[in-house]
């Protein structure tokens, strides 16, 4: 008794509440800066609640695949996990998923902005909380443009990128015209790709669930990506994801980049950037058509019904993505840091509106991208970067292998669509959507 006594006097000395039972949770995330930040910040919540968090934090496809085979095989390796708009709703129908619609009242669930929380739910009920949200656009260089006497239109096309791309590019000063996304990777280069199919009227199958990766319309968007990349792309292109390309980008080497709308608080942020001051903003480029043409994606976490520590887990979610934590992050690492495009109170932070240009740009984006009418022609599925059913994942990481070779030089666009289209067929013929 006289050792619990102390324990408990000990714990009160340094503003920790006395927890008994105190657990240790274990957090799988991903390698992006924000969740950086959250790591760094959970150390408040620790000493909140007396509670221990166990972190593995990876490369984005390393965790998709750690999560993916944990939660199909219920071995309960993680309390809290990092997942998406893609795999909530089809994890929470097979039932892999905890429920997360009993957080107290002062979470004010009415704050989420409602396209994110729709994406994040199944039958009503959330099943995942979104730590940041966000949508695609148009990344550039302010002051070389105007060196260049460009401009950037506040729509661009792919035929105008393309153009700006040849005359930014200077490889004798490491200066690249444009940087895209090519690790190959379901959510990393066939996010981006899905896009660009989309703008220029393709997409993944038709009415019938057939493949149609070898028709005019990807023929022509992953040739113009692949010509783009090899005439005014950095070295490499193919091992670059989302934070290869913020890197090169943040460090001065790309003029213009089309990615994720989260990027822009780093890229505003002097400690992380050498650009800061010097980046605009622009729609995502268009070519046939605006369906489609930018993404809509939430990180969120959830909590595996395989959890042993679901209390836990569950309030620390419920921190990690409140209103709260979102100003606390503002008071620490500078208002334009903060997690983007979950929450309606965010938008109307006078702090962060003075902090952050790209704020209303963003919170558009957000609020523009129609996930029910992702592309020029009708199609079976949902989902803009990504379709929303269960063997896309298998089929994305696939065909994002035979781009990245086509990039690389390993083979020509036409073969590595041939190659996509037959591996798709037979995938889809496995699932049984087609004959």
């Amino acid at each position: 008794m006289r050792a619990l006594k102390l324990l408990t006097l000990a714990a009160l000395a340094v503003g920790v509440p006395y927890a008994a039972g105190a657990a240790t949770i274990t957090v799988a995330t991903v390698n992006n800066s924000d969740m950086v930040i959250m790591q760094q910040l959970s150390t408040k919540w620790e000493q909140q609640t007396g509670n221990k968090i166990n972190w593995v934090v990876l490369e984005e496809n390393v965790l998709r695949q750690r999560v993916t085979t944990d939660i199909a095989t219920h071995t309960g390796q993680f309390d809290v996990i990092t997942l998406g708009s893609y795999e909530t709703p089809i994890w929470a129908k097979l039932g892999w998923l905890a429920p997360l619609n009993d957080f107290p009242a002062s979470y004010n669930y009415a704050d989420l902005l409602p396209p994110v929380k729709t994406a994040l739910s199944y039958n009503g009920k959330l099943f995942a909380a979104p730590f940041y949200a966000e949508s695609s656009f148009t990344m550039y260089r302010k002051d070389l443009f105007a060196a260049a006497g460009l401009t950037m239109p506040e729509q661009p096309t792919y035929e105008q990128i393309e153009s700006f791309a040849d005359k930014l590019t200077d490889k004798s000063k490491q200066q690249y015209g444009i940087c895209l996304r090519g690790k190959p990777g379901w959510g990393e280069n066939m996010a981006y790709l899905s896009t660009l199919v989309n703008t220029f009227g393709g997409q993944w199958f038709d009415t019938s669930w057939q493949p149609q990766l070898t028709s005019p319309a990807w023929e022509k968007a992953i040739q113009l990506y692949v010509t783009l990349m090899q005439k005014d792309g950095p070295p490499g292109a193919a091992a670059n994801g989302f934070n290869e390309n913020e890197a090169l980008f943040a460090s001065g080497h790309c003029a213009m980049w089309i990615d994720a709308t989260v990027a822009a608080g780093s890229l505003e942020d002097p400690k992380q950037s050498q650009v800061a001051g010097k980046v605009g903003f622009a729609k995502a480029p268009i070519e046939v058509t605006t369906h489609g043409a930018a993404w809509a994606w939430a990180w969120a976490l959830a909590i595996p019904v395989s959890s042993h520590q679901t209390a836990a887990a569950k309030d620390f979610i419920a921190w990690a993505t409140s209103q709260n934590y979102i100003n606390l992050v503002g008071q620490t690492e500078g208002w334009a840091a903060l997690p983007s495009g979950t929450r309606f109170s965010t938008y109307s932070n006078a702090n962060y509106k003075a902090a952050a240009p790209f704020a209303a740009s963003v919170l558009a984006a957000v609020q523009a991208a129609d996930t029910k009418h992702p592309t020029l022609h009708p199609v079976p599925y949902t989902g803009i970067q990504f379709v929303a059913i269960p063997p896309f994942q298998a089929i994305g990481t696939t065909v994002g292998q035979d781009l990245a070779g086509a990039l690389a030089g390993q083979t020509t666009v036409t073969a590595a669509l041939q190659a996509a289209q037959s591996s798709t067929v037979q995938t889809m013929q496995q699932a049984g959507y087609i004959q």
